[in-house]
């Protein structure tokens, strides 16, 4: 089993618990429209890998992120290579160590190669990302149907989530926005921590490189500071931190 991978990151302190040792995976099949990531896109670029050379590599850094830390698989998107990323997060947790995947809930539609990932991985990172069908379909070509079916499995199995929701402005900044994303994600008890992130264009020089339109160019950068001031609409929420 090989794994096609963008890149790795020794050091993350923004994608789980702990310092995380991080590995992007390449290809993903959304184009969000405040995407960071458009090198990860295409399915046949990055680097060729087998599971075992990726663990060696991680367990060289193991000193680093040691127990209050772990691994965080992420894109792209990583369900794309489901077969991949079971086998790498098997080894992992023979090894002890804590595992995260970084999902849009998207990539995948085998239900088995879905379980196979979960059943190794300690911790779910899900993006969501709009709240109706026609905003995942006009601003990521993804389906809110999809995710929704994952956040059921994630349910069923009664795995710890953390969400990730993108704030940027003009599109998903409203009050009333952040309450109903408060009040849909009352209906899954695993969500154990919703963060909010605020829209950053780091990403230009990577879209102008590619030759690719940045559609949310003219779109200003949302502070942080209004950020924090959207948590207390997830009031519905008793775990919003």
């Amino acid at each position: 089993m090989l794994g096609r991978i963008h890149s790795f990151q020794s050091m993350g302190a923004v994608d789980g618990p702990g310092i995380r040792y991080v590995i992007f995976m390449q290809g993903c099949p959304l184009r969000c429209a405040y995407c960071h990531n458009p090198d990860t896109w295409e399915q046949e670029a990055g680097d060729v890998y087998e599971p075992e050379d990726v663990v060696k590599k991680i367990l060289r850094y193991r000193p680093y992120f040691q127990k209050n830390g772990g691994v965080t698989i992420t894109g792209g998107e990583p369900l794309l290579q489901a077969g991949f990323i079971s086998e790498v997060f098997q080894r992992l947790k023979e090894e002890g160590i804590h595992t995260a995947l970084d999902t849009s809930g998207m990539g995948c539609s085998d239900r088995e190669k879905i379980n196979n990932v979960l059943a190794y991985t300690d911790l779910v990172l899900c993006d969501v990302k709009f709240l109706s069908e026609a905003d995942y379909q006009k601003h990521c070509r993804g389906s809110f149907q999809t995710v929704c079916s994952f956040l059921e499995l994630l349910k069923e199995q009664q795995k710890p989530v953390w969400i990730r929701h993108v704030v940027v402005p003009g599109l998903t900044d409203a009050k009333e926005h952040i309450k109903k994303l408060g009040m849909f994600l009352n209906a899954f008890p695993n969500v154990e921590k919703i963060e909010l992130l605020p829209f950053r264009k780091l990403c230009l020089e990577k879209y102008e490189a590619l030759g690719i339109p940045f559609s949310l160019e003219d779109t200003p950068e949302m502070k942080a500071e209004e950020v924090r001031s959207l948590y207390r609409h997830l009031e519905c929420r008793k775990d919003t931190k």
